[in-house]
């Protein structure tokens, strides 16, 4: 990349769960990878949390609900073709990040939301970290306390699915 800014992120540790591409392999700028295919629902992650996004998606397809998971790879440019197809194909979105209120799922729902998505009828779900201090402990238990662990990840979706919040129109509207 050498016509505009950009930002590398590189975690401590191992990639739990990551292969590294053949070096003849490019990675396209901007596009995601879908690296398991379903129905009804689909899991956007961006970054570090795909191996628990993973685990949340074997547990769910364990009760007959079978969830695509896409490696968004990129927070800019999105992949808005990609984006679009999922919405247009599943009843619930949720995206997944170790960022807060701004970051990829908000890009993601403001494309969703400019294009009239959820005009149709399509519930979104945003994984973020809280917007509060997690005191250092093991990084598992951090997770779980952040809510980005596979149980927090399984539980959101379980409410998406479940959801039907109807919003009351109020009928009697005073004139002054």
């Amino acid at each position: 990349i050498n016509d505009r800014p950009c930002a590398f992120r590189y975690p401590r540790g191992t990639g739990l769960g990551s292969t590294l591409p053949s070096i003849n392999e490019k990675i396209e700028i901007g596009k995601s990878k879908i690296i398991k295919e379903g129905k009804k629902l689909a899991i956007l992650n961006f970054g570090a949390r795909l191996n628990e996004t993973l685990k949340a998606a074997e547990n769910l397809s364990k009760k007959g609900v079978p969830i695509t998971v896409v490696d968004a790879r990129f927070a800019k440019p999105l992949d808005e073709k990609l984006i679009m197809e999922i919405a247009a194909n599943h009843e619930v979105v949720v995206s997944i990040e170790e960022g807060s209120v701004g970051g990829f799922g908000s890009h993601v729902m403001q494309l969703l939301s400019n294009r009239g998505v959820f005009d149709k009828g399509l519930k979104f779900r945003a994984m973020i970290l809280p917007d509060q201090f997690i005191d250092q402990d093991d990084p598992k238990k951090m997770y779980e306390k952040a809510g980005l662990d596979s149980d927090a990840i399984v539980n959101t979706i379980e409410n998406a699915l479940n959801s039907n919040v109807v919003i009351a129109q109020n009928k009697n509207k005073s004139s002054n």
